[in-house]
């Protein structure tokens, strides 16, 4: 294998990867006070990855994980993986020291009136959470990215730009609860953009160690775990924090935005 194939295929994951920081520069015209702004933006967040979870990860999981065991038996082992992930991160969660119990915030102002460092620890432990769903989402991705690149530089094109759109949501997905939490628009960009970094860091670990141990059953596993772990973020953690804030049309329809932009972004990706 040459090796200008294989820097070719690992900037076009790089470039996927890092598209995340146009969508965590969002934090950067953002204002703090506006929960207007963060009802949407968590609910956009939580459309995006209830979208992707069910209509692409799971499917591909399934499709997957069906090639390498059969119809039926695959389909199971789809099924366990998805609510295995469920598990996983609500197991996770109980781990995690709660920060306090849900209360009505109407504004920022009023949250530092009633319980600042509760409503900024939630926010931030939320964030983090959906930067490491995203992270090991985008892992995967890069590995697949990767390889398509080496086998069909055309294919590695098309799948690299496609991966790109539908990472901006991902990064806004990050950058937003954990500006809102520290009012500091350099630290949510850091953190989202990070989150997308693990793409090239897939790439790169499938090339040196895994590359010869992955299969379809594995990627299969994965990739529905993955898909339940997306899933149980955003209903316990993005929609419920996104009505707190009292703004309760705004996040469904941020939710149905978020949802919009992934379907045109893996239509794209399709085409």
């Amino acid at each position: 294998m040459e090796m200008n194939h294989v820097f070719f295929a690992m900037g076009l994951t790089v470039l996927a990867g890092i598209s995340t920081g146009v969508g965590s520069a969002i934090a950067f015209f953002a204002n703090r006070t506006n929960t207007k702004f963060l009802s949407a933006a968590l609910g956009f967040s939580a459309g995006v990855m209830i979208y992707v979870s069910m209509i692409e990860i799971f499917v591909e999981a399934k499709n997957s994980l069906n090639n390498a065991m059969g119809e039926s038996t695959g389909g199971w082992m789809t099924v366990i993986s998805f609510f295995a992930g469920i598990v996983f991160v609500a197991v996770i969660d109980r781990l995690v020291p709660e920060q306090g119990n849900p209360h009505e915030v109407k504004t920022i102002e009023d949250a530092v009136k009633a319980d600042e460092r509760t409503e900024t620890k939630k926010l931030m432990r939320m964030g983090t959470m959906t930067a490491l769903a995203i992270a090991i989402h985008n892992f995967p991705e890069g590995l697949a990215t990767f390889a398509s690149a080496l086998q069909d530089p055309s294919l590695g094109i098309a799948i690299a730009v496609a991966i790109a759109i539908h990472n901006i949501p991902e990064g806004i997905a990050v950058s937003i609860p954990i500006y809102y939490a520290t009012g500091d628009k350099m630290k949510a960009f850091r953190l989202s953009f990070l989150s997308g970094l693990s793409e090239p860091l897939g790439a790169l670990i499938g090339y040196l160690i895994l590359m010869p141990f992955l299969n379809e059953m594995v990627f299969g596993i994965i990739f529905a775990m993955v898909a339940g772990i997306m899933l149980f973020i955003s209903l316990d953690e993005l929609l419920p924090t996104a009505r707190e804030y009292g703004e309760a049309h705004l996040s469904i329809y941020g939710l149905t935005l978020g949802m919009m932009v992934m379907a045109v972004s893996l239509l794209l990706f399709i085409n």
